[in-house]
């Protein structure tokens, strides 16, 4: 158990990491097999707290705590926990502490939960909730994944039109227990089901009895159609700052609600997605296992290796120049990795731009207009470095001009490629950031390597 746990205290500087004393307290009860010690340690800490403490462990240090704690791994536990590690610590609860961790939960955490589980644990969770809940879980699964269906809460606090302030304060007194908990805005209705408007709480509860709901609507009233891509439905509350929205079926009837909770992780996962796949690792975490592993990072590995060897084709063709001149040889990779790195650069920016929705075609080819320039300035900036690098190191003010001309050349054509690549490949409805990566590297290395070792042969030889 020692070394899991020390890694967590090496984290004592972070403000929001596991305290270290804690930590080693929580060590102590286990070793000390004391299951009352450990309960009083837990209940101290935050759900997300308690779920990065089970997956910064392995898995029999997990089961240990499991063993003694098992009733303090709750429902809100369970929806912090990374899938694979949520699957294995599901399949070692008991069902009668599955029933009451996943009982308090709202429709959407349930459905986050089992979404990604395997048949057996699926059915686990679904039979042991009752039969309204688990007619709600299985409505929303039954919506495509990733689409506004599943990403969506039955639960919903809705008013009819006619109501005023004082009748909808009055139904929520009453229904108190029945409310979901939390929700930010009371949903207006026609006598259809269909939403009007909202009210905020604050709006609500400082309006006069007597006001009608029609009288304090928001401006900020948008619905989301249950089969809209989640990461629209993430888009739009980032972009018109929305707090809640209800989502309605084809006919405009209300029949869940999504919050801002909700929408901002799957925001986070888009951008985390992007980032994984320009990396080229795609969806993976630090519990996955070994060959998983592997699999994801292996054809990505491929695809870079076809890339290299597109490049060594090229180095191919100038071998009798490299042979004549040796420093060729020593200074080529600097001309690579430089446009590498300027096309990483600006692809980049420009996947990130497709994902918010700011690259579009109206300002496409000023933004490439901008990375050309870019391109160009930085390349003369380093032209220059790089021709006083070739005249002092190898004597040779020619060597020194054909890299510097090679260097501004790489590196226009590499803010040209980091932008046009990324958008003709989402026009082709390619994932920019999965696929770009590999296709800009591979002419950074083509177009360099020409360019120097070309240029070398017209001016040296």
């Amino acid at each position: 158990m020692a070394d899991g746990i020390e890694d967590i205290e090496e984290r004592e500087d972070d403000s929001y990491a596991l305290n270290s004393r804690v930590v080693s307290a929580i060590r102590l009860a286990i070793a000390a097999g004391d299951r009352d010690r450990l309960g009083e340690l837990l209940d101290e800490l935050h759900a997300a707290d308690i779920a990065d403490l089970l997956e910064q462990i392995d898995s029999a240090q997990r089961r240990e705590i499991l063993l003694l704690g098992a009733g303090h791994i709750d429902g809100e536990v369970l929806t912090e926990l990374d899938d694979a590690i949520r699957e294995e610590v599901i399949e070692f609860l008991p069902k009668e502490l599955l029933s009451e961790a996943v009982r308090d939960l709202d429709s959407d955490d349930v459905v986050d939960l089992v979404e990604d589980l395997e048949e057996p644990q699926q059915a686990a969770i679904l039979e042991v909730l009752e039969d309204a809940d688990r007619v709600a879980v299985e409505r929303a699964l039954s919506y495509p994944e990733y689409s506004a269906g599943r990403l969506m809460q039955r639960e919903v606090v809705a008013a009819p039109e006619h109501w005023n302030v004082g009748e909808a304060i009055d139904y929520l007194r009453k229904n108190k227990a029945d409310l979901p908990d939390q929700f930010y805005h009371l949903i207006v209705v026609d006598p259809r089901m269909r939403p009007v408007g909202y009210v905020t709480l604050g709006k609500l509860l400082s309006s006069s009895r007597k006001v009608t709901l029609l009288e304090i609507l928001e401006d900020s009233f948008r619905t989301i159609p249950v089969m809209q891509p989640e990461s629209e439905v993430a888009y739009a509350f980032n972009q018109y700052h929305l707090i809640s929205a209800p989502v309605v079926d084809d006919d405009g009837r209300l029949v869940g609600v999504i919050t801002i909770d909700d929408a901002m992780i799957v925001l986070d996962e888009e951008h985390e997605e992007d980032i994984m796949r320009l990396a080229g690792v795609g969806e993976s975490s630090l519990s996955d296992r070994v060959i998983e592993t592997t699999k994801r990072r292996l054809p990505w590995l491929g695809v870079n290796l076809v890339t290299a060897i597109l490049a060594s084709l090229v180095i191919d063709q100038f071998e009798d120049t490299i042979a004549q001149l040796v420093a060729l040889a020593v200074l080529m990779p600097i001309v690579a990795s430089m446009g590498g790195n300027a096309g990483t650069q600006s692809l980049t920016v420009a996947v990130r731009a497709i994902a918010t929705k700011d690259l579009t075609g109206s300002n496409l080819w000023r933004v490439v207009r901008r990375e050309v320039l870019v391109g160009a300035v930085n390349g003369v900036i380093f032209a220059v470095v790089m021709g006083l690098v070739g005249l002092l190191w190898f004597s040779s003010p020619m060597l020194g001009a054909v890299i510097g001309i090679a260097m501004v050349v790489n590196l226009v054509i590499a803010g040209l490629a980091g932008i046009v690549i990324p958008v003709t490949l989402e026009k082709a409805g390619v994932d920019p950031a999965l696929a770009s990566g590999a296709f800009v590297t591979t002419v950074t290395d083509v177009v360099g390597f020409f360019a120097f070792l070309g240029l070398a042969s017209v001016m040296l030889l």
